[in-house]
């Protein structure tokens, strides 16, 4: 497998997006395969580029050590709540842009052995960084039935969740373990039944994925990080893949945006999260149809963008 045979969606729309140029700093705080990282780095920008993967970025080094481009390209190993730590440790105050990709790169998707899907048999693992113990193997054997239940729901919104995690549990009791992602996808279907397009389970997947890495408190410290380091004017640029984690991103945005309160006093006043931003665009920019032809990983992905206002700018908002 190319370890880089992996295509960033939505890449000429985030690169619009986000605006970059000579002599601009950007985050990437999920670097991937730096596919979008690239498309910066070609307009002379410079960029930070942050993954919790060690692979990744060993990969990265070797395959552009010769290209001038990627010089300008600092990486950190660490995950994208940290973002704002390691800009400062860097010696930046503030930056121009934050790119979040928070889809699973395919590289990772594809490789049995990282335990992301069960289209191949694998061991149940699902760590994006290989050097954290918890894996997903030990959540299913070990997580009660109540966490569970929670898992499915909160970071799947499995309508499945409850029996699935009482199943899980009852066999547990018998002496079953599971060990591989096929062991739990085939007992996930016997249990469940298959209806529809999608297997039973693909949600079941998808939370303890989440569960693993944390990725719903990784995300909420991240978009906080990164209103914490741009720039008046600055962009914030959240690509998804996940209805529930759009939806998250998309009622950040709305609080920092704010809304603007009639007074009885009279005239407004502005209600909302601080720092202050505007929406670059008030609904999410999806794949067109053909991007979707090339790479159908596209078809789910999102991409919302927020613009960090100024203190003046902020002011005649609210006038």
């Amino acid at each position: 497998m190319d370890f880089f045979s992996h295509t960033p969606v939505l890449l000429e729309e985030t690169v619009a997006a986000l605006r970059p140029g000579a002599g601009k700093i950007f985050v990437d705080g999920t670097l991937g395969r730096a596919g979008h990282t690239a498309a910066l780095l070609a307009t002379g920008a410079r960029v930070i580029g942050i993954d919790r993967d060690a692979q990744a970025l060993a990969e990265i080094a070797a395959r552009h050590a010769q290209d001038p481009d990627f010089a300008r390209l600092t990486c950190v190993k660490g995950v994208h709540s940290q973002l704002a730590s390691i800009v400062r440790g860097l010696g930046y105050e503030k930056v121009d842009g934050v790119l979040l990709d928070l889809g699973i790169s395919s590289p990772q998707l594809d490789e049995a052995a990282r335990g992301f899907s069960f289209m191949q048999d694998g061991p149940l693992d699902m760590r994006m960084d290989r050097a954290q113990t918890l894996t997903a193997a030990e959540i299913v054997q070990t997580a009660s039935c109540q966490e569970l239940e929670a898992y499915f729901w909160d970071y799947a919104q499995d309508p499945q969740g409850r029996r699935i995690a009482r199943a899980l549990v009852a066999a547990r009791e018998k002496g079953r373990r599971f060990e591989t992602t096929r062991d739990l996808a085939d007992f996930v279907a016997q249990t469940v039944g298959r209806h529809g397009a999608h297997h039973p389970a693909t949600r079941v997947f998808q939370a303890l994925r989440w569960a693993v890495n944390d990725e719903y408190g990784e995300l909420q410290k991240a978009l906080d990080a990164a209103f914490s380091i741009l720039k008046p004017g600055g962009r914030l640029a959240v690509i998804t893949f996940e209805s529930i984690t759009d939806r998250y991103v998309k009622r950040q945005f709305q609080a920092h945006e704010g809304t603007l309160r009639s007074q009885q006093a009279g005239g407004v006043k502005w209600e909302g999260l601080l720092p202050r931003v505007k929406l670059v665009n008030r609904k999410p920019l999806v794949a067109t149809d053909l991007e979707v032809e090339r790479n159908p990983r596209a078809r789910s992905a999102k991409l919302r963008v927020a613009e960090m206002l100024g203190e003046e700018e902020a002011r005649h908002e609210n006038e």
